[in-house]
């Protein structure tokens, strides 16, 4: 079964993410609500949790940082991050490897 929180977008795809800022550490909790839900040590101050949450994610998926942009939810907890070069497919078995 797919990954609800993932969908193709161009020669990439799109994930969406439930953010829980100033958490003890980086991790991934699981999934909620149709998102991937993420804790990032960063707190939801000048967009430091959204840098920490792209280069989270980046690192959980084996992509560069350049390759992941915030497309929607700059200022809320639920965010749609695009990923470039990145089939729906691959991204589902990467992220899998890491969800608890």
């Amino acid at each position: 079964m797919a990954l609800e929180c993932l969908e193709p977008a161009g020669t990439g795809c799109r994930v969406r993410v439930r953010v829980q800022p100033r958490a003890s550490k980086n991790e991934v909790k699981g999934l909620q609500d149709k998102a991937l839900k993420l804790r990032i040590q960063a707190p939801p101050v000048e967009g430091a949790a959204n840098a920490a949450c792209l280069t989270f994610l980046a690192a959980l998926l084996s992509v560069r940082p350049r390759q992941c942009r915030l497309i929607r939810g700059d200022k809320s907890r639920l965010k749609v991050f695009e990923i470039e070069d990145l089939n729906v497919e691959e991204a589902e078995r990467r992220l899998r490897e890491n969800l608890p």
